[in-house]
């Protein structure tokens, strides 16, 4: 296990100015934390700031948004980059969930503060309020066409919201747990949800009826994603003919974040299983990075890499630090995690 370079969260702030000073620490498990500083002195050529580290730690390059720090004792490094914008009036507690529409114009995010706000994604301006759901909100994002948003709630309910006029267009009701996930399916004529009822569910948004149940696992289920399977992947036959209100189910396949320790493959449109693979902890979440390759983030700090076609050996177990999993993002050639820390 890697030893793991931290750096207060506002560093960018605290070494804005003369004599800033922000504060690092290196662990490494099963050794005791290294703890040291780095000061801002002022500035150099080109308005670089020029940045020093205390003993054990050392600068490398630094940039007006991004500082390069390693702990040798250790032989670890990390590049630590400065918020490109930040948004602090949006919400007064801790933020849940966001999501950002395809065309980078509008953001949705939920709160421990009780709120979910559609905002404007360049300046943070607030432009509606959605309120319906009873008790927190865990869970939204936007719908492709970018102007309908869906959100799921520890009231069981799973929303759809107009981001133009913040009206509740749908309710679905059927969960008997909060719902902790949700997927489109293709450009949303169905949707998906998960629950700590440990069901899966799929939806019809023009009927506002309840397809089935694609899987029910008996465990709380903590997250989904739905993807292209492989052509090589046998996603079964279903049981009896699909109904005509599933719109592009066929050679999907649906994966679950389980809570207990398991994550699992499902043929969206068969409902029949597809792999099963035992991790070291709850599964907090997954994502596909392509119709071969998944990742799935573990409570316990674990992310698995796995070939949906064998997945019986991990391809790679990633494992930076023991904090949560929370989300995982395909970007480029590889991907974004968020942790508990």
């Amino acid at each position: 296990m890697a030893a793991t370079l931290r750096i207060q969260s506002d560093w960018s702030r605290a070494l804005s100015r003369d004599e800033g000073e922000a504060w690092l620490s290196c662990r490494s498990p099963g050794k005791p934390t290294l703890y040291g500083s780095v000061t801002r002195r002022g500035l150099r050529s080109q308005g670089v700031p020029d940045i020093v580290a205390s003993e054990g730690f050392l600068v490398g390059e630094v940039t007006k948004k991004s500082i390069l720090i390693s702990c040798p004792h250790e032989n670890v490094s990390t590049k630590f980059l400065a918020p490109y914008t930040t948004f602090s009036r949006i919400h007064q507690k801790s933020i849940t969930c966001l999501d950002i529409s395809s065309g980078g114009g509008l953001g949705v995010s939920t709160s421990t503060d009780g709120t979910m706000k559609i905002w404007q994604a360049a300046n943070g301006e607030i432009r509606r309020l959605l309120e319906g759901h009873v008790y927190d909100v865990n869970c939204c994002r936007f719908f492709p066409s970018g102007l309908v948003v869906l959100s799921g709630g520890m009231d069981a309910q799973l929303k759809i919201w107009s981001a133009e006029d913040a009206s509740c267009v749908v309710t679905f009701k059927g969960h008997k747990g909060g719902i902790l996930d949700t997927a489109i399916v293709d450009r949303g004529r169905n949707v998906l949800s998960c629950s700590r009822d440990g069901t899966a569910r799929l939806w019809d948004c023009g009927k506002s009826a309840c397809l089935g149940v694609i899987a029910d696992c008996g465990s709380p289920i903590n997250g989904i994603a739905v993807g292209t399977a492989d052509d090589s992947l046998n996603l079964g036959t279903p049981e009896k003919p699909p109904s005509e209100r599933e719109i592009g189910t066929e050679g999907k396949i649906l994966l679950l974040a389980r809570e207990d320790k398991k994550l699992q493959g499902v043929g969206l449109q068969s409902r029949q299983p597809v792999f099963l693979f035992v991790g070291s902890d709850a599964f907090n979440c997954c994502t596909f990075l392509s119709s071969t390759y998944i990742l799935a983030g573990t409570q316990d700090g674990n992310i698995y890499q796995l070939d949906v076609r064998n997945t019986n050996t991990p391809i790679q177990v990633i494992h930076r630090s023991g904090a949560p999993v929370l989300s995982l993002l395909p970007y480029r050639d590889g991907f974004i995690a968020s942790q508990g820390n």
